[in-house]
């Protein structure tokens, strides 16, 4: 559910609604105690005593399922899967665990921080302006009611003072600092030669070492299982269309919202600025004398962007200056010239050239903005009633999708080609309406299957009319893919091979002709695997150390020669940057520790059957 939230969402909220602690989940390699007799009814975990349901745990799954397929480009490795489903249950036993601490600890979110957060959430806002018809109806689309969107919230927010007061205690001493700062600017003087797999490859394969890589292999070249599909869909914007716009709701929306329409004062100036107060009194005087207020400024004042325009700082409101200037500027009649005005950045000479004054739209005018605020608040209460009638109907034996079609109003439409992993067509990809269509209730049984949502906007539901199932591809429509991996394969055993001949001669006492080089720990140029392993190696003592390293795309051979560790200081400013990028860095350890040890004193049980 959060995590859908945060898939509709944009901006800082989504991340406290995750939880701050997300950070520092901890990969714990076996779940803990485990209950074999648990059954698929049940709970998917319990933490000291509390359990997860097992329908939060699979819905956590089908959310993190849309990064995974996106990472791996299709369909999920079994290995990885398992993994990552593990991550997923792990992430959730850990947040269980850290909110009865964080309750037992005494942190608290009040009222007041709840409201801040949700009016300063760009994604509530219209204009830079927190909407309560907006947040409405995006918390709605994700099945949210504000109740339940603001104790999650609450819990988030705890734990991010949690995470903030665990940061904040380390410290790092000015020894430790030089010592970190030492090693991670340290150069070292090395010769390196790269081996590619692609320069070794042979030119080419014969047809039976392919054909018998492909009958070793068959499992990876079988066609994806895809499904035809008819669909029907309800957007929101439909339902808004259809709302009838009641005048006196209208005219009350106004009333309730006058402010919105408001249009402060704004005021015209020039100004100089100058850093002391002679100065300005001298320039004053020139004012008072028949001196031209452009000219001056542009001659004289240190504010370089309004020099250049004679000191014309445009129309603005009150709030775009600080208070003692925008108190003189305000109090000022249009023609009068003012000052010197002190603030923070020197001494001002005010000349006000014009005044626009504040006025309020109308309702008239404001009647198109009202109208479209209006519909998106019915729309979205709308919205929300037809993805219920539609769950309780889709549940309903024998319904059909013509029926529900022209029931709810639905467009229709078809996809051709809906394949698993890859999703298709106006469907895209989404791993929850992907879970439903490959239901054994939707593919085997032929039952209308969703609703689901589609974004914020758009819910659909769906009918199987046509099943592939996965079905070898022919040789020749592999052949020149087998051929490509089996060239990179040989390629990259020759890369390898050439790499140890030629660590074997360096050590033998054969001169290397590699270009000798300093490097850092972080240079761009050298290729990651070279840079590990010349610093995984110790200082030469007088002779060269020399070492392969495989790549991903072949071998590479390294030579230690030197080490420098006489650097030039930092400047006190660079210093104080790196200071605090080390402090942060002791601060996040500090934080997985905190969670690495309260895990290990949970008392965990977990349900092996989870995710099936």
């Amino acid at each position: 559910m959060l995590q859908r939230i945060r898939e509709n969402l944009n901006g800082p909220l989504a991340y406290f609604i995750l939880g701050a602690i997300s950070l520092v989940f901890v990969a714990w390699g076996a779940y803990g105690i485990v209950d074999v007799g648990i059954g698929q009814s049940a709970y998917a975990a319990k933490v000291n005593g509390e359990t997860i349901p097992l329908e939060t745990v699979r819905q956590a799954w089908l959310e993190q399922q849309a990064e995974a397929v996106q990472a791996f480009g299709g369909e999920i490795p079994e290995d990885r899967k398992a993994l990552l489903q593990q991550n997923v249950l792990e992430g959730l036993i850990t947040r269980r665990m850290l909110d009865d601490r964080i309750h037992d600890l005494g942190y608290r979110v009040t009222d007041q921080q709840i409201k801040d957060a949700i009016q300063q959430e760009p994604a509530f806002q219209v204009d830079g302006k927190y909407d309560a018809s907006i947040a409405k109806a995006r918390l709605a689309q994700v099945g949210l009611t504000v109740a339940a969107f603001e104790a999650d919230l609450r819990t988030s927010l705890a734990r991010q003072q949690l995470q903030r007061a665990i940061g904040l205690s380390d410290f790092v001493t000015p020894a430790e600092a030089d010592r970190i700062i030492a090693l991670e600017d340290e150069q070292r003087e090395v010769r390196y030669t790269l081996f590619n797999a692609a320069d070794h490859a042979p030119a080419s394969i014969d047809d039976a070492a392919a054909r018998a890589y492909y009958d070793a292999n068959a499992a990876k070249y079988m066609t994806t299982e895809s499904v035809r599909l008819a669909y029907g869909e309800l957007r929101l914007e439909q339902v808004a269309a259809l709302v009838t716009v009641v005048e006196d709701d209208l005219r009350r929306l106004y009333a309730e919202n006058e402010s919105r329409y408001a249009t402060p004062e704004t005021r015209r100036a020039r100004h100089i600025l100058v850093d002391d107060e002679k100065t300005a009194q001298d320039l004053l005087a020139q004012l008072s004398a028949g001196g031209d207020f452009a000219a001056l400024a542009a001659a004289n004042s240190k504010d370089s962007v309004s020099a250049a325009n004679g000191g014309d700082l445009g129309f603005a409101t009150r709030e775009t200056f600080v208070a003692p200037f925008a108190d003189a500027l305000f109090g000022m009649q249009v023609g009068e010239t003012v000052g010197p005005v002190k603030t923070q950045f020197g001494y001002h000479l005010i000349q006000l050239e014009a005044i626009e004054p504040g006025r309020t739209r109308t309702f008239e005018e404001a009647r198109l903005e009202l109208e479209a605020q209006y519909r998106r608040e019915q729309a979205a209460d709308k919205f929300g009633d037809a993805q219920e009638q539609l769950q309780v109907r889709v549940e309903q034996p024998g319904v059909t999708l013509d029926a529900l079609a022209k029931e709810f109003s639905l467009s229709t439409g078809q996809v051709d080609v809906y394949e698993r992993g890859q999703g298709g067509g106006a469907l895209g990809a989404d791993p929850a309406l992907e879970e439903i269509v490959f239901s054994d209730g939707v593919l085997n049984q032929g039952r209308v299957g969703g609703p689901i949502g589609l974004g914020e906007d758009r819910l659909v539901v769906v009918k199987v009319l046509e099943h592939r199932a996965p079905q070898a591809r022919p040789f020749a429509q592999v052949q020149a893919s087998i051929v490509s991996t089996l060239k990179h394969e040989q390629g990259l055993a020759a890369a390898r091979a050439a790499a140890d001949a030629l660590l074997a001669r360096l050590q033998s006492g054969t001169a290397s002709d590699a270009a000798t080089r300093e490097i850092g720990r972080s240079d761009p140029s050298v290729p990651a695997e070279i840079r590990a392993k010349v610093f995984s190696l110790p200082h030469p003592d007088g002779k060269p150390i020399h070492a392969a390293v495989p790549t991903a795309d072949g071998a590479g051979v390294v030579t230690l020669l030197a080490v420098d560790t006489d650097l030039p200081p930092l400047s006190p400013a660079a210093r104080q940057e790196r200071l605090q990028q080390i402090a942060a860095r002791a601060g996040s350890a500090d934080i997985i520790a905190y969670v690495a040890e309260a895990r290990r004193d949970a008392k965990v049980t977990v349900n092996p059957k989870a995710f099936e």
